[in-house]
């Protein structure tokens, strides 16, 4: 059974990466189709600024992360004042930085699938009069769908996993932005903690895994009603 420290953290874990995912779909479905569709020169910077999370070391996004949204950041200070939003060292600075270090491992299958649809579906569905709007809603993604669920656990398991930029941004703060990895590392730290990091771990494994087989199965059954 786990006390109630062990489940704070993974509920607090969960509501993390799940607000990451939440909020960076409607953003990744627009820069996936850009990037599937668009001829623009602007392409390839695009491209570039959505896979940089992958390259740069985590704690580097964080840090730039607080220089622009903490407190006294080049943006945070004034959303603080004048919208009442904080990120930095809040439970939303650990789901944005989770969100950004996800982001591309979410538009990533999302544009692979966009780029696998026929254009001709689009375009007989445009010759019935439909805007492109909806053609976009009722055509598109949902053809695009296996993609989109992919990106989905993807991302969700990479927010789940997070931990260089949410330690910089948000840092380790119990019931605050203490979330499983950061729990672990905490434990590890401590003598006589690897019992509780052990216990964690093993959670964040069958999360992890459940997580993947929700996805598959949701797969097979959307490319079953598509056929």
């Amino acid at each position: 059974m786990l006390d109630a420290n062990q489940l704070q953290v993974l509920e607090l874990s969960l509501r993390v990466a799940g607000t990451a995912v939440a909020f960076s779909l409607p953003l990744a479905l627009v820069v996936a189709w850009f990037l599937a569709r668009s001829r623009s020169r602007l392409k390839m910077a695009v491209d570039a600024l959505v896979h940089l999370p992958l390259v740069l070391p985590p704690v580097v996004t964080g840090y730039l992360l607080l220089i622009v949204l903490g407190r006294r950041g080049l943006i945070g200070g004034w959303l603080a004042e004048h919208l009442g939003l904080v990120f930095a060292f809040h439970w939303t600075g650990a789901a944005l930085a989770g969100g950004i270090m996800g982001f591309p491992l979410m538009v990533r299958p999302i544009r692979l699938s966009l780029e696998a649809i026929d254009p001709r579906v689009e375009a007989a569905a445009a010759t019935l009069g439909a805007r492109p709007i909806l053609v976009w809603l009722t055509v598109t993604v949902p053809l695009a769908l296996p993609g989109v669920i992919a990106g989905l656990v993807l991302a969700f398991a990479r927010a789940l996993g997070e931990f260089g930029a949410t330690i910089t941004f948000a840092s380790n703060i119990p019931g605050e932005t203490r979330t499983l990895p950061l729990a672990i590392y905490t434990f590890i730290q401590v003598p006589g903690g690897e019992g509780q990091a052990a216990q964690l771990i093993v959670i964040s494994v069958v999360v992890s895994l459940g997580a993947l087989v929700v996805s598959e199965l949701i797969a097979r059954r959307v490319k079953r009603l598509q056929a």
